[in-house]
């Protein structure tokens, strides 16, 4: 069966050859083609965030950051794997590390819980935050997951209240604060490590309020919808940056920031020292206010008459 350019083509030539009238009939297919070429390309996102190659957070942790140490616990219930946590030199700078860890074989996702953090992953997190704030440290978080662990256990322990917490005290925290998106932002597990001054999405990462296999089996009553969901959620870098709902895009390397993943580390080195540069020149009151009028503004629309 020729698939839908086949058919633009063989149409062009008929109206050319035949002399034919099909301008509405062409207008519909081109129009199908176009959406299929969005389906295609916003699909292809995500699995290239997903590709099993690709770095991870201490995969670039370790090659952006001098003498990173990892610091533990939450001082609560206990640690979380999912969320790495720690303190390292950016070009001399201390810098707090914050980040959703996956597991890249069998073993690591048993222990990282696939990155989708507990509870006390983020109050590991906020623990830290408080910290470099109290010390003057800048933050640079890495945001990986496809949400929240959705346990039983993690409700019991209160991962709503965790996450919601973080919303409120990261945006109101008196130290710079940069994001990086770098494989799946999913959710509201995405959100508890995504509140800060400049948020960054390396060129293939998706960044999405639900995963498409989530959103396709609630809104489209199909999980083998993935691909049609995946274009409707407009989760692709190109599309967020559109929404301003983050600052910039960080390019990766041709074919995936797994093809090469000293040159994505050393694109996002250069991107955090470039912000933090400017961002530590500021005042912790003129981040704040900065920071939270920009939060306010996403999601604002205007209906056109």
């Amino acid at each position: 069966m020729p698939n839908i350019q086949e058919k633009i083509t063989e149409l062009k030539e008929l109206m050319k050859s035949a002399g034919i009238d099909a301008e509405e009939e062409l207008r519909l297919l081109e129009t199908k083609a176009a959406a299929q070429s969005e389906i295609e390309t916003a699909w292809k996102k995500v699995e290239l965030a997903r590709h099993p190659d690709r770095p991870y957070a201490l995969d670039y942790i370790n090659r952006i950051f001098d003498d990173f140490i990892e610091l533990h616990g939450d001082r609560c219930f206990g640690d979380d794997p999912a969320i790495v946590c720690g303190i390292g030199a950016l070009n001399g700078r201390p810098v707090t590390v914050l980040a959703n860890q996956k597991g890249r074989t069998l073993k690591e996702n048993m222990l990282r819980n696939h990155g989708m953090a507990n509870p006390e992953g983020y109050r590991k997190a906020l623990r830290l935050a408080k910290q470099a704030e109290k010390f003057g440290r800048p933050i640079v978080t890495f945001v990986d997951t496809s949400g929240a662990y959705p346990g039983l256990g993690a409700e019991e322990r209160g991962i709503g209240e965790a996450i919601a917490r973080n919303l409120r005290e990261f945006s109101q925290l008196k130290t710079p604060i940069i994001c990086v998106v770098i494989g799946e932002g999913g959710s509201g597990g995405a959100l508890g490590l995504c509140v800060g001054d400049k948020i960054y999405m390396l060129e293939n990462a998706v960044y999405s309020v639900i995963s498409p296999e989530g959103c396709a089996s609630i809104l489209l009553r199909d999980a083998g919808r993935a691909k049609d969901a995946a274009a409707m959620l407009r989760i692709t870098s190109k599309d967020l940056l559109s929404f301003k709902v983050v600052n910039g895009v960080i390019e990766e390397p041709e074919g995936g920031a797994h093809t090469d993943p000293d040159k994505a580390a050393d694109l996002i080195k250069k991107t955090l020292v470039k912000e933090l540069d400017e961002l530590c020149s500021r005042s912790s009151t003129i981040l704040v206010r900065y920071r939270n009028q920009k939060i306010r503004k996403v999601g604002r629309w205007a209906e056109s008459h």
